[in-house]
Formats: structure tokens, C-alpha cells, sequence
């Protein structure tokens, strides 16, 4: 009876092992779809059709890769080469914010198709493009002005809005320095806009 016991003691463990692997696996698979739909609405905004599998790789348009961050969604699948730069952003709570994908020294940041974040609410304006984009920009035209930084190499950025709805947020001149710093910039305004609009409805 003691090793019968015993027996279904370790039988117990081993189904409740079972089960969070279950729930991890789960859980992983709903990050990768989310992802790919992601990816998918951003390939369709830019006018972009599946294409074929090529015989031979394509050659990469992306040379930088995202740094590991809380907030982005790692894949065990490798993504093609010119998609190793898309990161998705997440809420504290697991809710999809947007997709950042990085092409060479430019950065496009494309809010979750569900989310409608307003110009006007804090704090978008007076933290993201005050505080840190213009900040960055100042910073490049001072230098530009002192000859230290070609006219060409200076930070720049264009809000795409539908309304005071921001539809994409385009960056250029970006090096691996500022990429992790927006990215974390990014990441805390569009969570506090998140809450707020939550609280709203």
C-alpha cells in the first residue's frame, strides 16, 4: 500500500508537470500568432503581398538586431532575414501595444491594429516627442552645427497621424544607443496611454 501511495504521489507531480508545460507552450503559441498578425497588418499598411519562398536567401535589408528587452516577445522560430528586427511591445499585463522593426538606421513604430493612441493624451506629447525625440534632435543639430555630425546624419522623426490618432512614428538616424532608449521610451508612453484609455471606456 506504502509504495502504491508513493506511486501516485509521483504520478500527481508528473500530470501537474505536464500541465504547466502545457500552459507554457499555450501561452508561447498565442506570442507568435500575435506576432505574426502583427507583422501581417504591417506588411499589408505597406502594400506588401506573401511573398514566394526564394530559392536562394535574399539579401538582408536589416543590419540591426533588437537588443533583449522585458517587453519584447522572443521566438524560438527564427524570423526571415529581413523581419530579425521586429520587436513586438507589450503592456505589463501581456496586451499587445505595437511593432518596431528596424531598417538599417531607421525605425518604424506601428501601434497594435485594436489601438487608437491620441496625440493629445499625456504622455505622448509632452514626454515622447518633448523630453525624448526633440531632445534627441536638439542634441544632433548642435552637433551638425559645430561640424562634429554631417547634415545628413542628424536625428529626425515624422508622426503619422490619422486625425490626433498616431497611425506610425517614423525615425531616422538611429544608432544602437538611442535604439534601446526609445524602444523603452516608447514602450512606457504607449502603456501609460493604454491605462488611461482603459480607465476611459
Amino acid at each position: 500500500m506504502a509504495e502504491d501511495s508513493e506511486r501516485v504521489k509521483k504520478l500527481i507531480a508528473f500530470k501537474a508537470n505536464l500541465e504547466k508545460k502545457i500552459e507554457a507552450v499555450d501561452a508561447e503559441l498565442k506570442e507568435l500568432k500575435a506576432m505574426l498578425e502583427t507583422v501581417d497588418s504591417v506588411l499589408l499598411e505597406k502594400g506588401f503581398r506573401h511573398p514566394e519562398m526564394p530559392k536562394e536567401p535574399a539579401a538582408s535589408h536589416a543590419n540591426v538586431s533588437p537588443p533583449k528587452t522585458e517587453s519584447a516577445v522572443e521566438s524560438s522560430v527564427p524570423l526571415p532575414e529581413e523581419l530579425e528586427s521586429v520587436t513586438l511591445l507589450k503592456a505589463a499585463g501581456g496586451e499587445e501595444l505595437a511593432i518596431i522593426s528596424v531598417e538599417g538606421n531607421s525605425m518604424h513604430v506601428v501601434p497594435a491594429p485594436d489601438k487608437n493612441f491620441d496625440v493629445t493624451v499625456a504622455p505622448f506629447t509632452q514626454f515622447l516627442v518633448e523630453r525624448v525625440l526633440t531632445k534627441m534632435q536638439e542634441r544632433d543639430n548642435e552637433l551638425a552645427r559645430t561640424g562634429q555630425l554631417k547634415p545628413d546624419k542628424i536625428f529626425s522623426y515624422n508622426i503619422v497621424r490619422e486625425g490626433d490618432v498616431v497611425r506610425e512614428l517614423i525615425i531616422h538616424n538611429v544608432d544602437e544607443d538611442r535604439l534601446r532608449e526609445l524602444k523603452s521610451s516608447i514602450r512606457w508612453t504607449l502603456e501609460k496611454m493604454y491605462e488611461k484609455m482603459k480607465g476611459q471606456s
